[in-house]
């Protein structure tokens, strides 16, 4: 017999959104995201959706591939027509909808004007990075400014995989397992590069229960183990998990709420950080049915539930509280 909730509803913080002239725009340049078509958005089917899942609220964001494709004016004239449109939809349903920002990431400049504009102006509730930015990660020295900015916003960061930077391989759809290792990478570049000990105000929420990161977690201690700066803190978190940096980020369950995956993330993620996650409208309805009702039949405590489908997302996303929009 699965768990029903009861009193406050989920917020999902994994929710993605189509704009129509963005959709047009990547049927023009015959986008398969994931390896997969373009799905059909609208606020309409969203709010659908959620009401049928217990969705309280969704954080929209924009998936792969983004804007960048090259060219430095088209991104920018993209993310900002993208977030503008993203807060429109907010603004007619604040207590429905949030949205992460689309920056112009590896252009620094762009993303850094965009991301102010996005957060003072038109009220974004975080900025989306893409696992990586034309073959570069987080990590890279190269956008330490825009980290540092974030940094002192306390700016709730949502990591969203794409193409790896590597050729596909025939046959294997890229959302299978090159989304996951993206999102791996990424974490291990935030690690290693030192920005998760120099930025600790920014909130960074990686998608799909962090890709293989819970599963590979010795594996990354080990890794820096290898760094001086960092071989310290290695030691402490093998001796005392919960001095992990794995334990610093935040992570969604979108795709990952099964007996197979929910084991490895509950043992490496810090119970305050994990939040819902559903990847609509990109997973199929009867995929997401499925895996919530996996994760609505998984034995867990009644409060670490309630923290995942609502208490921990209300933490970052404070003007979503019960009773406020």
């Amino acid at each position: 017999m699965g768990f029903r909730m009861s009193g406050p509803r989920r917020i999902d913080t994994h929710q993605h959104i189509i704009p129509p002239e963005y959709a047009r725009w990547m049927h023009e340049k015959r986008v398969r995201p994931g390896g997969l078509s373009m799905p059909s958005w609208s606020q309409r089917s969203a709010l659908k959706f959620m009401d049928s899942n217990e969705i309280q609220a969704g954080i929209l964001s924009l998936s792969t591939p983004g804007v960048y494709f090259g060219d430095v004016l088209e991104a920018r004239r993209w993310a900002r027509e993208v977030n503008e449109y993203s807060a429109q939809v907010v603004a007619g349903r604040p207590e429905r909808f949030g949205f992460f920002a689309t920056v112009t990431l590896p252009d620094v400049d762009g993303a850094l004007a965009e991301a102010e504009y996005a957060l003072d102006t038109l009220h974004a509730d975080g900025i989306a990075l893409l696992a990586s930015n034309d073959g570069r990660y987080p990590g890279d020295p190269g956008f330490e400014p825009l980290l540092e900015f974030l940094d002192g916003r306390h700016a709730v960061v949502f990591i969203h995989p794409g193409e790896l930077p590597a050729p596909a391989v025939p046959g294997i759809p890229t959302f299978a397992a090159d989304f996951l290792l993206d999102t791996t990478r990424a974490a291990i570049s935030l690690i290693l590069s030192g920005a998760m000990d120099k930025y600790t105000r920014i909130k960074f929420l990686l998608a799909h229960a962090g890709g293989f990161v819970p599963y590979i977690a010795f594996r990354v201690l080990l890794t820096m183990l290898n760094n001086r700066e960092l071989a310290l803190t290695a030691l402490a978190a093998l001796a005392d998990e919960k001095q992990s940096v794995l334990r610093r980020f935040y992570y969604d369950i979108a795709l990952s709420a099964t007996p197979s995956a929910l084991p490895s993330l509950l043992e490496v993620a810090d119970p305050g950080r994990i939040t819902f996650g559903s990847d609509f409208p990109f997973a199929p309805s009867m995929a997401i049915g499925f895996l919530n009702m996996q994760y609505e039949n998984y034995p867990l405590d009644r409060s670490l539930r309630t923290a995942i489908d609502r208490g921990n997302a209300e933490a970052l996303f404070p003007r979503l509280r019960q009773g406020r929009g």
